[in-house]
């Protein structure tokens, strides 16, 4: 028997209200009907009282008989002619009464639910597997699956040629630019930007933590830097292969990517508390993870909730002394991986190269060469500019081609034929940064990684399960679409 309090409970009790209405509007058409000939027997009987005394009437002319009854005697007359109501015998019709569920005052939930379905089994009322669908009437049932259909269901994708060529070209554009603009790391002129831009950022966060600036011609950025690496100071934070006595190859290059704790996404989040609890640190190499054992650590707080506030604050704070690379580093210096990146590592397969390099070593150098968080700003520039231009020429042709509404031309997501688009704009995209790439890297699988476009890559790969999954579910229920239409009526009711 399901839960007391369930919505097919409630559902239940919907149905037994359903049949006591029918049940009470049948018995006020009976007492319609009853009525009715009630009405038309008064109106037959008015029509012959009226033939009568129209017969009396004729009678007594012709009789010339006339009738001077005073007043004081017409209580005798009335008696005389008229039969008392204990000889008159009416008529009459019973009609049954309407059952219905007593509920007493002090009744719960419950109790209810218990006279609900005794008069549901005393009068053989079932419902169907769904109780809702026994609410509502044959022509209810259509009228809301037509809307369910039209509304709520996943449509198959309609964009005509000029959506395409739209969605081609901006492609194209976005492509132009990361060929152009981005290119290998710290070269093009977007990673130089990029590079600029991570500083002031590293300095002002300093600034915020309480740096108070360079010391004469220092440099600031450089300052800052080491003003957070002693600040935010962490156990896992090894340098090279001495530090973990050996155990494995590591360099002031790699150990960035190399560490675990060191990357900026859930990963390096959960491995940077892991450690900075048990005074531990996680490496990767050759597609294993290695724990080493550190000096105790200890952090700051007098709770678990405070303690694992102050670990976050302390990868927080080291990811931002790391990000525009060390203090004493010479250019550029070793940033740290763009997010996920370090999960390439896992990747120990293949043979690329003169030495035949697994995927993950290479991966590893191409990290070494640049391929770092800043030089993942740089890239993510072309990507949103074909994201934002697809999307406004997208609403742009819907307003002044198709004539919509602005309200119906907000580039949403959700809409098949902006997501087909979306789909080949970043196609295009990526068409145009592998040809670059293969064409300038001549064969050399790390020449190839440096110049590919990770973000774009991934950009499209989400885009192409969105339309796999749209396009194995055409016809089916669009949940997220009914969710947010719930939500909104919800909503307008409260506020009703």
């Amino acid at each position: 028997m399901k839960e007391k309090d369930g919505i097919d409970s409630k559902a239940r009790v919907l149905i037994v209200h359903k049949h006591q209405l029918a049940g009470a509007q049948a018995q006020l058409g009976r007492l319609d009907g009853v009525l009715d000939a009630m009405a038309a027997e008064l109106c037959n009987n008015q029509i012959i009282l009226d033939e009568l005394l129209l017969q009396a009437e004729s009678t007594l002319e012709e009789s010339r008989i006339l009738f001077e009854i005073e007043e004081e005697d017409s209580c005798l007359i009335e008696e005389d002619f008229y039969i008392g109501l204990e000889e008159e015998i009416l008529p009459y019709q019973i009609l049954p009464a309407i059952d219905h569920i007593a509920i007493a005052v002090e009744a719960e939930w419950g109790d209810y639910l218990d006279d609900v379905e005794a008069y549901a089994s005393l009068y053989g009322i079932n419902s169907a597997q769904d109780p809702f669908l026994d609410l509502m009437t044959v022509s209810q049932r259509i009228a809301v699956e037509n809307r369910i259909k039209e509304e709520f269901s996943l449509k198959q994708v309609s964009c005509d040629k000029y959506d395409y060529m739209i969605a081609a070209t901006c492609g194209l554009i976005g492509g132009l630019i990361d060929v152009f603009f981005v290119g290998v790391p710290g070269q093009g002129g977007l990673t130089k930007f990029t590079d600029e831009v991570t500083d002031s950022i590293v300095q002002k966060f300093a600034k915020l933590n309480g740096w108070s600036g360079p010391s004469g011609d220092n440099d600031p950025t450089a300052s800052a830097i080491g003003f957070l690496e002693r600040n935010f100071k962490v156990n896992y934070d090894h340098r090279h292969g001495g530090d973990v006595d050996g155990i494995f190859s590591m360099s002031t290059k790699n150990h960035h990517i190399k560490n675990l704790g060191h990357s900026p996404d859930l990963v390096g989040l959960f491995f940077s508390i892991l450690d900075q609890f048990n005074s531990t640190a996680h490496f990767v190499d050759n597609g294993c993870i290695i724990r080493v054992e550190t000096e105790n650590f200890e952090l700051r707080g007098t709770n678990f909730i405070s303690k694992f506030f102050s670990g976050f604050v302390n990868w927080l704070g080291h990811l931002f002394s790391d990000v525009a690379g060390s203090s004493g580093a010479s250019g550029r210096g070793s940033g740290i991986p763009i997010p996920f990146f370090s999960l390439l590592q896992f990747i120990n397969v293949g043979e690329f190269g003169q030495h035949r390099q697994s995927f993950a070593k290479v991966a590893v150098q191409v990290f070494e060469q640049g391929y770092d968080f800043r030089h993942g700003m740089a890239m993510a520039i072309p990507v949103l500019v074909t994201e934002l231009l697809t999307r406004v020429m997208w609403a742009a042709k819907q307003r002044f081609y198709h004539e919509k509404s602005w309200v119906e031309c907000i580039p949403s997501a959700n809409n098949p034929e902006l997501r087909r688009m979306l789909l080949i704009a970043h196609g295009s995209l990526c068409l145009v940064d592998t040809a670059d790439a293969t064409l300038r890297s001549g064969g050399n699988m790390i020449q190839f990684m440096l110049r590919s476009n990770l973000i774009a890559w991934a950009r499209f790969g989400t885009l192409a399960l969105k339309e796999l999954n749209a396009w194995k579910s055409a016809g089916n229920l669009d949940v997220e679409a009914v969710d947010a239409y719930l939500d909104a009526e919800y909503k307008r009711l409260l506020a009703a």
